[in-house]
């Protein structure tokens, strides 16, 4: 069965466009799917279908200033002006909603890329109502961000926060295919597969060819500094357990480095944490045709772990 949902922002201006999938069994939990930047749910298909056949509901979202809740509310790239946390809160509301439907059975979140981010700010603030966490492609240090949210912010206090300066998204993420040999797309950081750059590139309901504004562009940088470090592992409750995978090829997590970095940042504050790199694949591991479900099993088989416990 699939419900869609829609819910007010914590921005308080848009309606976030949402779905529960449900499977045609007894389910055994709840796993929240939390896409990146640019892009929306639906590009989850596969792994939502995998989680179904397991026994788990599903939810996911569009951002707001993403895919349908970007069309219906007509704010393409505009995250609204409620700052960094509006995301999360969000996912918070997103929870509350289906937890209000299907009460009493563990809740487990799976966030890719931005949407690791979001899990790892929701994490710091909520956690204690999950039984476990997945993210995926994640960033420690984020290079270069630092600096260019000063550069943003001075945009920003002149006047421009409802413009979008294309070269403060170059500054940010123009580097990320500097492994990847010849460039005609310029998302070839994602995959290796040119079916899926492609795919990325054409769908509708990405924005990757629309600009973000200024003030939003911010809030992700902003988003990205506060769940850096042990200051932000500290605010984790140390009883949830935490699966953080990625591609060791993955620009994002500095190929391998920065993932590490977050793992260590939990476990140097007491957490349970474990991490899996898959050696040569890029950003989207969830999108490499030879390992997806390898992938989506070890999610599956992370969250089996404690579900079956409860």
């Amino acid at each position: 069965m699939l419900q869609e949902v829609t819910f007010r922002s914590y921005n308080e201006r848009d309606n976030v466009y949402g779905w529960i999938y449900v499977p045609t069994a007894k389910p055994k939990g709840i796993v929240q799917v939390v896409h990146g930047f640019g892009e929306h749910s639906r590009r989850y298909l596969h792994m939502i279908s995998s989680f179904l056949d397991k026994g788990y509901i599903v939810a996911a979202d569009d951002h707001v200033g993403h895919g349908k809740t970007a069309v219906e509310n007509g704010t393409w790239g505009d995250w609204g002006e409620k700052g960094p946390h509006t995301m999360m809160e969000d996912e918070h509301a997103l929870k509350e909603l289906v937890c209000g439907m299907y009460p009493d059975l563990p809740y487990f979140l799976f966030g890719h890329s931005m949407g690791s981010f979001v899990t790892r700010d929701f994490i710091a603030k909520y956690g204690n109502e999950l039984a476990g966490a997945t993210i995926c492609g994640t960033a420690g240090i984020f290079r270069g961000a630092r600096e260019l949210a000063e550069k943003i912010k001075q945009a920003i206090d002149s006047g421009r926060s409802m413009e979008s300066d294309s070269e403060f998204t170059e500054a940010l993420m123009g580097w990320m295919c500097e492994r990847c040999g010849e460039v005609s797309i310029g998302n070839e950081w994602i995959c290796h597969d040119v079916y899926v750059q492609r795919d990325h590139a054409a769908d509708p309901f990405d924005a990757f060819t629309k600009p973000i504004v200024n003030r939003s562009l911010y809030d992700f940088v902003q988003m990205m500094l506060q769940i850096e470090g042990k200051e932000w592992a500290e605010k984790v409750p140390t009883a949830l357990p935490i699966y953080s995978i990625a591609g060791d090829q993955d620009p994002v997590g500095e190929y391998g480095k920065g993932v590490y970095e977050v793992s260590n940042w939990l476990v140097d504050t007491g957490h349970n944490v474990k991490t899996k790199i898959y050696s040569g694949y890029r950003h989207e591991i969830h999108n490499y045709a030879d390992i997806k479900c390898e992938v989506e099993a070890g999610i599956i088989t992370f969250m089996d772990g404690i579900a079956d416990k409860l």
